[in-house]
């Protein structure tokens, strides 16, 4: 079977980068850890929570990576005095990553009751129309 690329449709040029885009983001395999919600706060804003309990603001950092954002966390392991009789908690590192439009910026982080949140704003660029000339050949 052939694989169908945006390419090959006529009528979609210069949607490469698209497709690599969404190439990019099926090879991301976040495993689901840790979870989060995606909510439209405006309609050209939104913000990503993540619940990172256990994690301080240390623990965290926030990057914006060839228009990709990217959350990574690693919790410091605690003194080797303490001895668990049961660990339930993990402590583990992740790496959250989500691919960003064109236009859509990065705001403000806060951490608030164990959740991350991550403020996003997208900029509406002004509708362009342009006249061709035809000349005579």
């Amino acid at each position: 079977m052939t694989k169908l690329t945006l390419g090959s449709y006529p009528h979609m040029l210069g949607f490469e980068q698209l497709e690599r885009l969404l190439e990019r983001t099926a090879k991301s395999g976040n495993e689901g850890y840790p979870p989060f919600n995606i909510e439209q706060t405006s309609d050209c804003s939104y913000r990503i929570t993540l619940a990172v309990a256990g994690f301080g603001e240390s623990d965290l950092s926030i990057t914006v990576e060839d228009r990709q954002l990217v959350i990574r966390g690693r919790q410091r392991e605690g003194s080797s005095e303490r001895v668990f009789l049961h660990r339930g908690i993990a402590s583990r590192q992740f790496q959250r990553s989500f691919v960003l439009a064109d236009g859509v910026e990065v705001g403000e982080a806060l951490m608030e009751n164990g959740l991350l949140h991550v403020d996003l704003s997208l900029s509406r660029p002004d509708t362009v129309v342009q006249t061709i000339n035809i000349r005579k050949g």
